[in-house]
């Protein structure tokens, strides 16, 4: 006999199939056995039809497509015999679904074995019909499934009820048919149909507001007494798990009372006493105790409020804490992250049980602990927490330290005290782990440390320490440099020494230009920490005159580097030391107070995605954090991924020459200044040696040997030969760049005179503010519009902190001027103004439009305003 003819046993079939060695000896084999399955198909082979099926789905659950054999279910369910029958049954629920359109043809067969005589075929009608029902199919049989819910064997009316679950959630609008038949299973005595009974309540409820109104009535007084039964029922070996009767009714139970009682005083109240014996008496050595215990918490959590209640839940969470096992921690701690939201007093008292979870080996805890604990502090706890996380932090593993130093630095930020406790606990994180810190956070240090003159010396003292013991951290390196650079004298002289201060030996300028030479040596420091150090240096050459010499020599040996911005910052700065003594001391000045509330509002995203962003390097350099028109022009020299890109009109050249963004003219001090007559310092300054215009090189130099030390920045140049002859010979006498070194100032920008008057508009208005806008256009440049944007404060107490954002569609292009206050005075008493460039690439075609997003803090109170402006005028 051919061993793969019809007539095989499916043993024999898998006793093949697992003496493959090979895959394709597998589906050489398989490929056999469905020829011989097709062939007795095709035969119309009654006699081995159900063994045929057995397996097909055995080559079905090995992943053979089996299609084929689909027919062969529903000829299986039309016999009369309850074992072809109960095979066609599996076949359907296994070959096919719900998406199947041959299941269709199977509805007639379902409805005759559902009206069966046989209970254990109306049985297997009930499963299959549990598990592939379409929206159709229960339409069409929910009546019949209805009937049994009343069938005289428990059995029987236990799949019904799982059937009738299948079809109220395919099918809605079927719930109120249901909705009697399933009370009238909670009084049920058999355990299987109560259970049963219970779930399909359950999702009545969810999908029927009918329902639940009706169950919270009807039923919950019923349901209590059940559970209470439950409770206090005797041993019974049938039902008994651990010495607990039945936990999986228990659980069912709760979770339709947790139905019930939400949102419903009365019903919460008529099953608190049950609750509470519940949590109480449910032993917790055990699994399925524990198990109880986790759904009657979710119960107690979710039913109305019960204060005593709460408090005996979130102890029990707090036990869950102390159990060894990791998933039972785990749903504590998941739980408790709801909890604090109810109750927070009472989840503080197992703050240190927390906390060692923190520490637990298991990731997955770890995450989770830490961000309870991230929740858990406030203003009155935030010094113990931080102190045990910090000391956490030295000793935690490698790939949990980024996590927990990111949630540090939140917390430190967000509740410190005082200016003094946030320097000290952002030193020791970056102290243990600097190089998991992320740009924003040492930003937002810079910024928070220029802000506080009265600790300058105190930091920059600190900071040296740091770096003596943690030079391997690249954040710390580069505020450490970062501070040596602006307050270097500081260091020195000791200047500011407060009583909290830890005995330190003097400080030479030769220790501290060691301290910057060191960080730039560093085999490890990436191009933003050599680049911070060589401004640095630049900066203490100033400070101290006496290593001058030294550190011109440390800036040149980057002269001959391969990183272009290394190679261009070492000649400049070169000819700056030996070149223009007389202006280094202006140039070199500390940063100006870098202001808090800016930059935490870029932080927070005040940018729009629309504004372009510098396509060059992005270098992170603190000191491009916050422009300021008196800046030091070293400090204008600094790249930032803050800065907007460089225009796109020739004649703001400056602008792409030095990649920084400055503000109009019509905002900048000084602007009147005169230049100084008869010198160009800019060109002294670049080494350029002429003030005609500079003809580009068409040889490309070698960059990492240039010949001498005048040798020309090849990116100032570049940018310089490719403007307009016009442009060029402007910067002989009073040019923008003299001016710019002169008076720390642009030229007024001339506005177009065409004779074109653009109406102001009110652009935004409501109880608390009223925002005008006033309207211009550069000369030449139709597409560009210069908007002046002023801020009215119509209530009667003043705004702090105020941030004005805006975004607009990708056709057009806005850049955002820094805003002349961030405080607005009550009643009118003074106005905000701020000024928006916006290009528009549809000119002519689209009109401009708008969202605006302003956000200022009102009695200490955070407040938001959005709105959309497009009642621009037509022609712009």
């Amino acid at each position: 006999m051919n061993p793969f003819s019809s007539g095989t046993r499916l043993r024999d079939m898998i006793r093949a199939i697992r003496a493959c060695k090979t895959a394709a000896e597998e589906r050489a084999v398989v490929r056999k056995e469905c020829a011989a399955i097709r062939a007795a198909i095709n035969e119309n082979d009654q006699d081995y039809r159900h063994r045929n099926l057995a397996k097909l789905m055995f080559i079905h659950m090995l992943g053979y497509p089996t299609h084929f054999g689909q027919m062969e279910c529903l000829k299986l369910i039309a016999s009369a015999g309850f074992p072809e029958k109960r095979i066609g049954y599996l076949g359907l629920m296994l070959l096919l679904d719900e998406r199947q359109e041959v299941l269709m043809l199977v509805t007639n067969s379902l409805k005759q074995d559902l009206n069966h005589s046989n209970q254990y075929i109306v049985g297997l009608a009930l499963c299959a019909l549990g598990n592939i029902c379409s929206a159709e199919m229960a339409r069409d049989l929910a009546p019949e499934v209805e009937r049994l819910l009343q069938f005289r064997d428990p059995h029987v009316r236990k799949k019904a009820a799982l059937c009738s679950i299948r079809i109220i959630k395919k099918v809605p609008d079927l719930a109120e048919n249901f909705i009697n038949p399933a009370a009238s299973l909670l009084k049920e005595k058999h355990h299987g149909v109560l259970i049963t009974g219970v779930q399909l309540c359950t999702d009545l409820c969810k999908v029927s507001p009918e329902a639940l109104e009706y169950f919270r009535k009807k039923c919950t007084g019923g349901l209590v007494r059940t559970l209470k039964d439950v409770v206090n029922s005797p041993y019974a070996p049938e039902y008994d798990i651990a010495g607990i009767t039945d936990p999986f009714l228990h659980i069912r139970l709760l979770k339709l009372l947790r139905v019930l009682g939400q949102g419903d005083a009365d019903a919460s109240d008529a099953m608190n006493d049950i609750l509470a014996q519940v949590a109480t008496k449910t032993e917790s050595n055990k699994n399925a105790g524990n198990a109880i215990l986790y759904e009657c918490v979710e119960t107690i959590m979710s039913i109305e409020d019960n204060g005593g209640l709460r408090l005996l839940a979130i102890n029990i969470l707090g036990r869950f804490l102390s159990n060894r096992d990791n998933n039972i921690r785990y749903v504590a701690l998941n739980m408790l992250m709801k909890a604090i939201t109810v109750d927070a007093q009472a989840v503080q008292r197992h703050r240190a049980t927390i906390l060692e979870c923190v520490k637990d080996s298991d990731a997955s805890i770890r995450k989770r602990a830490l961000g309870l604990v991230y929740l858990l502090v406030n203003e009155s706890n935030v010094k113990p927490l931080t102190k045990d996380l910090i000391e956490y932090l030295e000793v935690s593993d490698q790939e949990f330290k980024g996590d927990l130093t990111a949630k540090i630095c939140s917390i430190v930020e967000k509740f410190s005290p005082d200016k003094i406790w946030y320097i000290d606990q952002m030193l020791k994180v970056l102290t243990e782990a600097g190089n998991f810190v992320k740009d924003e956070v040492w930003h937002a240090v810079i910024v928070v440390i220029s802000n506080t003159s009265d600790l300058h010396g105190y930091t920059v003292r600190a900071l040296y320490r740091a770096f003596q013991t943690s030079a391997e951290q690249e954040t710390l390196v580069r505020v450490a440099i970062w501070c040596i650079g602006e307050y270097g004298d500081l260091l020195v002289n000791n200047v500011g020494v407060l009583d909290i201060e830890d005995p330190i030996k003097t400080v030479t300028e030769s220790d501290a230009v060691d301290v910057v030479e060191n960080a730039m040596k560093r085999h490890s420091s990436d191009l933003t920490t050599k680049a911070m150090a060589l401004i640095s240096l630049l900066k203490l050459s100033s400070r101290f005159p006496s290593c001058s010499g030294r550190i011109k020599d440390i800036i040149m040996q980057c002269k001959g580097s391969l990183v272009l911005e290394l190679q261009q910052r070492s000649l400049e700065f070169n000819s700056i030391i030996e070149k223009h003594q007389n202006i280094r001391s202006a140039l070199v000045e500390r940063m100006p107070v870098l202001d808090e509330a800016t930059f935490s509002g870029r932080r927070a995203g005040s940018l729009p995605a629309t504004v372009s962003t510098s396509g060059g390097p992005s270098l992170n350099l603190p000191n491009g954090v916050a422009k300021h028109s008196a800046a030091p022009l070293v400090d204008l020299l600094d790249l930032s991924e803050d800065t907007p890109a460089p225009s796109s009109s020739g004649g703001d050249f400056l602008h792409d020459l030095l990649g920084v963004d400055l503000a109009p003219a019509s905002t900048q001090p000084g602007i009147n200044q005169a230049p100084k007559a008869g010198t160009d310092v800019l060109l002294d300054l670049l080494s350029i040696g002429t003030s005609t215009p500079v003809q580009s090189n068409s040889s490309t130099p070698d960059m990492s040997s240039p010949s001498q030390d005048n040798r020309k920045p090849i990116a100032t140049l570049d940018v310089l030969s490719s403007l307009p002859s016009a442009q060029a010979n402007s910067s002989v006498g009073a040019s923008p760049m003299m001016d710019l070194l002169d008076g720390f100032a642009l030229s007024p920008l001339k506005l177009e005179d065409n004779g074109s008057v653009y109406p102001s508009i009110v652009a935004f208005e409501s109880s608390n503010m009223r925002i005008t806008f006033n309207f211009s256009k550069p000369p030449g440049n139709p597409e560009t519009t210069i908007i002046q944007a002023t801020f009215e404060n119509l209530s009667s107490n003043a705004f702090t902190d105020f941030v004005f954002q805006a975004a607009v569609p990708k056709f057009l292009q806005l850049h955002l001027d820094p805003a002349s206050s961030n405080t607005l005075p009550a009643n009118g008493n003074g106005l905000v103004t701020q000024s928006l460039r916006v290009t528009n690439s549809q000119h002519g075609k689209k009109a401009l439009v708008m969202r605006i997003r302003i956000a200022y803090k009102l009695n200490n109170k955070d407040m938001l305003e959005v709105g959309q402006i497009n009642n621009f005028p037509q022609d712009l």
